[in-house]
């Protein structure tokens, strides 16, 4: 199914080297590479003068230090999340301390809804509970700098803080982990909502932006035509659910097993997070059901 989407797995960036990926806009790739994170977090300095660092990225001092080198001494006006995960995160204090700049997001990590009773969050070593944002900035809000404009726009889904960045003027976004060129985006209950996710990939398309900069791997180019893309992968993978449940009931490994074909062994629990977003979403529509609340470890059929 991954063959629908045009993903450019092409991305030479090295760590560590301050690159200028757009007028005003420079990337600092961080050595973190991993199955989630592809090459790794990208950092990004918007703006000449004084300028605004958007996503610090993990917890590494040879990052921190090339952030700073790509700084150059200049003031920084913000720090900016799109969102709460460590490989965003972790060099946070380091850089605020540094530049003594206010870091600026949504709001605090947080599920994207309540636990069910008994139920563990698997994905609580990811979040970052300690990062308590200087400045909340809403849907809509327009940050400004030395020379720039930022505008926030609310993508949850990937978390329920995901914020996106648009740089007034220039036709591009900052998209975080919402969309990004090399794979698609993991959407994991309790922290992720496919719901969320699926509107705010609408939402996202009907803007006019065509270059989307994400918080993993290269630039997206037309972006609207990639999020159609986007959009049709995840309804195509709600139809294999359906399909896969029409068989009979079914738990969320055997689902995994019938959908995802030739799935890396490791990305095996995050599918089955995904299946279980899908499923959420699902039996919130009245089109698929299952005895309590939706589970990892439930069984789910169609509805009659």
């Amino acid at each position: 199914m991954a063959d629908d989407i045009p993903f450019d797995r092409d991305f030479a960036a090295v760590p560590g080297v301050a690159e200028e990926v757009a007028p005003g806009v420079v990337r600092v790739l961080a050595p973190n590479p991993g199955a989630f994170t592809f090459t790794g977090t990208c950092t990004y300095l918007i703006g000449t003068g004084e300028v605004m660092i958007l996503d610090p990225g993990p917890d590494s001092a040879a990052h921190v230090a090339a952030v700073l080198d790509a700084v150059g001494g200049r003031p920084v006006s913000h720090i900016l999340l799109t969102h709460t995960h460590r490989d965003h995160t972790g060099a946070l204090a380091a850089l605020k301390a540094a530049t003594g700049a206010p870091v600026v997001a949504e709001g605090p990590h947080r599920s994207a809804r309540p636990l069910h009773e008994g139920e563990t969050n698997v994905l609580d070593a990811a979040g970052d509970r300690d990062v308590v944002p200087d400045l909340l900035i809403a849907d809509g809000q327009r940050l400004a700098g030395d020379g720039i404009s930022l505008t926030a726009l609310a993508t949850p889904g990937h978390t329920a803080n995901h914020m996106a960045f648009v740089l007034d003027g220039a036709g591009l976004i900052f998209v975080g982990d919402h969309v990004m060129a090399w794979a698609t985006s993991v959407v994991a209950p309790p922290d992720g909502a496919m719901g969320d996710y699926m509107d705010s990939l609408r939402r996202l398309g009907q803007r006019p932006e065509e270059l989307y900069l994400p918080g993993h791997g290269g630039p997206v180019r037309q972006g609207p035509a990639f999020v159609a893309r986007y959009l049709r992968h995840r309804e195509a993978r709600e139809t294999a659910i359906l399909r896969a449940l029409s068989r009979g009931a079914a738990g969320i490994p055997d689902i995994v097993r019938m959908i995802y074909i030739g799935l890396d062994p490791r990305l095996f629990g995050a599918a089955g997070l995904s299946t279980l977003a899908h499923l959420e979403d699902l039996v919130a529509r009245g089109e698929v059901e299952t005895d309590g609340p939706p589970t990892l470890a439930g069984v789910y059929g169609r509805r009659a």
